[in-house]
């Protein structure tokens, strides 16, 4: 067993998340390095003391630098606003650092860009956070389009669709202010991973993007929001087959809408995150009086399952896909080999968010790799 210092920017909802994942990922995955953790950075001193206090950090500090410096940081978890991605990940990987940083990778495609080439200098260990899809039940649904069972696809629908400003009547906040905090920026780089990692490289798109509540109230009076509120997104993929993705942070029911529906030539299969234990999947070459989707309830047989419960049904949780995660970036640092996925499949994401705001802008279909 070997010891690796983990350093984490950020104390909120996802630094939380990571350093429970940290805690506890030794235990659940028996693995080869096992993580203390070194540093933790938040905005303020006194915040950051009374956070390395929660979660059982060694030192604390409001300063990112001091973090990156530190001999006993190894590897640096960015769980930071994603204005501060770049500087941070580019710091730290001149050092020999190895590098988490959630999504999305950088403030647009050409910060992205730059952290991928500095990843690729460094030799360092470089991924992107994308949870979701490390549900055991979507990396089974990656294996079966793999391994062919649904034959030559034919469409792929994916959405995600959360509701937390559907009211028009909540105030303005940071969400409604910058580009960057919008629905494209926030809920879609999620969606548009899946949708890459199920079909495969987009080849072009064409993109509708809008704001359904323009202005919000404030203690100043009604202020405009300067962000996007939903957008959809048709497409189609290098091998062939067409898709739509729709994106909205005002979609009223919905509070964790990761879905996709994958049609083949020889079956489906379709998936809700908000009912993440299950995969449908739809067989065509069933007998007649048989056919229909079937529910799959993930268990012990399906991916990264397993070290967390032995009862099929039982299920994982969120917070689980963040110990998934964090198994893979050990794993990865610990044989050497790169783990998906990695900077330059962030900046993917990155590449068609930017392709979808030059499709709304332009009004046309764009070749996503002239982005």
């Amino acid at each position: 067993m070997t010891r690796i210092g983990i350093g984490i920017v950020g104390g909120g909802y996802m630094g939380k998340a990571h350093a429970v994942a940290m805690s506890a990922v030794g235990a659940v995955f028996d693995t080869a390095l096992r993580p203390t953790l070194e540093v933790i950075c938040t905005t303020t001193a006194e915040g950051a003391a009374q956070k390395g206090r929660q979660f059982g950090f060694a030192r604390s500090t409001a300063d990112w630098r001091v973090l990156v410096d530190d001999p006993a940081v190894e590897a640096v978890v960015i769980a930071s606003p994603q204005e501060t991605h770049r500087d941070i990940a580019l710091a730290a990987l001149a050092r020999g650092k190895h590098v988490f940083c959630e999504k999305p990778l950088g403030m647009g495609l050409g910060e992205s860009r730059e952290m991928v080439a500095a990843a690729a200098k460094s030799g360092c260990v470089n991924m992107t956070g994308f949870n979701y899809i490390r549900t055991p039940a979507s990396q089974l649904a990656r294996e079966i389009v793999a391994a062919g069972e649904l034959g030559d696809i034919t469409y792929f629908r994916g959405e995600h669709t959360e509701d937390f400003l559907a009211d028009p009547e909540l105030p303005a906040s940071w969400r409604t202010e910058g580009r960057a905090n919008g629905n494209m920026g926030d809920l879609s780089p999620h969606i548009i991973n899946a949708t890459l990692a199920l079909l495969g490289p987009v080849k072009s798109l064409i993109a509708d993007i809008e704001t359904v509540h323009s202005t919000r109230s404030s203690p100043q009076g009604p202020v405009a929001v300067t962000n996007d509120d939903q957008a959809q997104i048709m497409c189609r993929f290098a091998n062939g087959a067409m898709g739509s993705l729709f994106i909205s942070r005002v979609a009223t029911g919905r509070k964790m809408g990761y879905i996709y529906e994958i049609f083949g030539t020889r079956g489906a299969l379709r998936f809700d995150q908000e009912d993440q234990n299950a995969l449908w999947l739809y067989k065509g070459d069933a007998k007649p009086d048989r056919q229909g989707f079937t529910k799959i309830l993930t268990g012990p047989l399906h991916p990264d399952y397993q070290p967390f419960c032995l009862g099929p049904g039982h299920g994982t949780g969120y917070q689980d896909q963040i110990i998934i995660e964090a198994k893979d970036f050990l794993q990865a640092i610990a044989t050497g080999k790169p783990a998906w996925p990695t900077f330059e499949d962030g900046m993917l994401v990155n590449q068609i968010i930017e392709a979808a705001w030059k499709s709304h802008e332009e009004r046309r279909w764009i070749d996503v790799a002239s982005v």
